[in-house]
């Protein structure tokens, strides 16, 4: 098992700039751009109307549901991945939404559905595991043993009901990797982001990368937090979660980040007066910002624990001391399509300046931080000794005249020299 890592004792930027997976100067600003909901309506063109708000609040790259034709309206059900052509709208409307958002300085990243993939014909077993009359028309031999395929067994989890595809085969992996290549070089994606990266080995998803060269990937190995069995209580210690989620990373040769689910865990469950959850044993972030920030993609909510599905909420009265804390601190934060435009101007331009602030003071993935206070009902800290922040219900100020108040709001506030 991988010890805890520090980007400082790692040479992980050289192999990042010859493979591609991880951008080296860590100011990255993503912007998931659609919720669960999405699918419902015609969205590629619904978001280019968005993109001069989205250029010019300072996202770097956004995240786009999954792209292929889906026996699901959502995306998530794969079956020709090279037909474009979906509930989000067309061929044409994707397009052009990604040629726009190239003008203005936006990366797109695709998000990666190669867990599993619903065949057209019925082959071994009565199972639908056959790709017959498209592209990349596998066999049997695709699928996993344990999902109803003539393949090895899984490397991973398995996803129940679907066939799971085969990582193991050279075939299905060279087929990947040129789709992957065919999204960059034809389509204009530049970044991926990895359904259910439990599914397979990580050692492919780091091949994956090295032949596609995205500039920036990201791998969603959402595991169980530990929680006490007498109370279901969150326990303070969470070390093995991320390191569960470090060794996942470690195994793709640091080519992949991961987001930072140990923080949403700790974070949602501190804010409701168990601040002291915010600095480890060590004094350190207790989520994998703390170990590994530059590969730690920090989010308060996504389609899946948000939105209408809703299965492992943020407090929504707690949103704004959430992205207080991530877009102040290292690891690469992520911003919701649903807080930003659908929970009213006054939360948007909040966010939108606490983004400014990040930018404005340089602050980054790998940028150090000091915790002055976790205590029940507060937090604060110093990051890069140039900014300053507080969350919770107790009052706290930095001291020094050189201290200036950037912005404030309901339980938080955020000050740089």
């Amino acid at each position: 098992m991988a010890e805890p890592n520090s980007d400082s004792d790692r040479g992980f930027d050289v192999a990042s700039a010859q493979a591609g997976g991880v951008i080296k100067n860590g100011r990255e600003i993503l912007f998931q751009g659609f919720n669960w909901e999405s699918k419902n309506n015609n969205w590629w063109e619904h978001l280019a109307n968005k993109i001069p708000d989205l250029a010019n609040s300072g996202f770097t790259s956004i995240w786009l549901p999954p792209p292929a034709q889906s026996l699901s309206p959502d995306g998530y059900l794969p079956q020709n991945l090279y037909c474009l052509d979906s509930c989000y709208g067309s061929n044409d409307q994707l397009r052009s939404l990604l040629g726009k958002l190239s003008e203005h300085k936006i990366r797109v990243m695709a998000d990666v559905v190669i867990n599993h993939r619903v065949g057209t014909t019925q082959g071994h077993g009565g199972v639908y595991n056959r790709y017959d009359g498209i592209p990349l028309p596998w066999d049997e031999h695709a699928v996993t043993s344990c999902s109803g395929g003539l393949g090895n067994k899984s490397t991973g989890e398995n996803f129940d009901g679907l066939p799971n595809i085969d990582h193991t085969q050279s075939f299905v992996r060279e087929d990947i990797a040129q789709w992957l290549i065919w999204l960059r070089k034809n389509v204009g994606f530049q970044d991926f982001r990895f359904d259910f990266a439990k599914g397979y080995s990580p050692e492919f998803v780091k091949e994956y990368v090295e032949k596609s060269k995205p500039m920036f990937s990201v791998g969603e190995y959402w595991d169980n937090c530990e929680y006490s069995p007498t109370d279901s209580s969150l326990n303070y210690n969470q070390d093995s979660h991320r390191q569960r989620i470090i060794n996942w990373i470690d195994s793709t040769g640091g080519l992949c980040a991961a987001f930072d689910f140990t923080s949403k865990g700790i974070l949602q469950e501190a804010v409701k007066g168990q601040m002291w959850r915010l600095q480890d044993v060590q004094g350190k972030p207790p989520g994998v910002m703390g170990w590994w920030p530059s590969r730690a993609v920090t989010f308060i909510d996504n389609h899946d624990t948000g939105s209408t599905q809703n299965h492992w909420p943020f407090p929504s009265e707690h949103i704004m001391e959430g992205y207080a804390y991530i877009l102040t601190h290292p690891g690469i934060p992520t911003v919701f399509y649903d807080h930003f435009y659908d929970w009213g101007d006054s939360t948007h331009d909040q966010i939108a300046r606490l983004m400014e602030i990040r930018r404005s003071q340089d602050i980054h993935s790998r940028s150090t931080i000091k915790i002055i206070e976790a205590q029940p009902e507060l937090y604060s800290a110093i990051i890069e000794d140039k900014l300053c922040m507080k969350i919770g219900d107790g009052s706290w100020s930095p001291s020094g005249d050189e201290w200036k108040l950037a912005t404030s709001g309901i339980r938080y506030a955020v000050w740089h020299k």
